[in-house]
């Protein structure tokens, strides 16, 4: 995800200043767009490989999260406000337990989901690696898994004393591991496309 680089006119404000109410007041443009720590990111779609990554997650996790009836997994574009000046964010993935659902109707999630996943792109690296990664600590997301299709790998972060500390990076037929999930059973190299 690119920091948005436009120039602050009247209409639109300095990049830090940026709040939820610009956010709605921005065009549908088939954009992505979210603000953390103030700053506005947006991005273009992402490509096939991404898109196959995201939903073979999605697939896998809904299927365990539903077996074991543990909550709901969805996907972007959903809105997950995780302060006052870092909402909206738009994870690939997510996970919620049930217990904190949000009601029927609602437009976004307000708190920290319990898994986000980030599938990374060519411009989405250096967000997904340091700045999304930062905010999801902050806001006490409790696993973090950023997925690269280029390297064939999932890093999986847990929190541990309010620090993201790598669980483990699963590469080729690697069963990946999660403490938000025990019994999850994904094998990494079934998340990519086998080209």
């Amino acid at each position: 995800m690119a920091e948005m680089t436009l120039a602050p006119t009247q209409a639109q404000p300095a990049q830090g200043e940026w709040t939820y109410e610009d956010y709605l007041n921005l065009p549908d443009d088939g954009q992505r767009y979210e603000i953390i720590e103030g700053v506005l990111y947006m991005t273009n779609a992402p490509g096939f490989d991404h898109q196959f990554t995201a939903f073979e997650i999605a697939r896998q996790m809904a299927n365990f999260v539903l077996e074991h009836k543990l909550g709901r997994v969805l996907t972007a574009p959903f809105e997950i406000h995780l302060s006052e000046d870092t909402r909206p964010v738009q994870p690939d993935v997510f996970f919620i337990k049930t217990e904190k659902l949000p009601i029927s109707g609602a437009k976004y999630f307000e708190g920290a989901p319990d898994i986000v996943v980030e599938v990374l792109s060519p411009s989405s690296i250096r967000t997904d690696q340091y700045i999304k990664f930062s905010a999801y600590e902050q806001a006490g997301v409790s696993e973090y898994w950023i997925a690269n299709p280029k390297t064939r790998s999932v890093e999986v972060f847990i929190l541990s004393g309010g620090e993201y500390a790598l669980l483990g990076q699963f590469t080729e037929d690697e069963v990946i591991e999660s403490t938000a999930l025990p019994g999850l059973q994904m094998t990494t190299s079934a998340l990519f496309n086998p080209q």
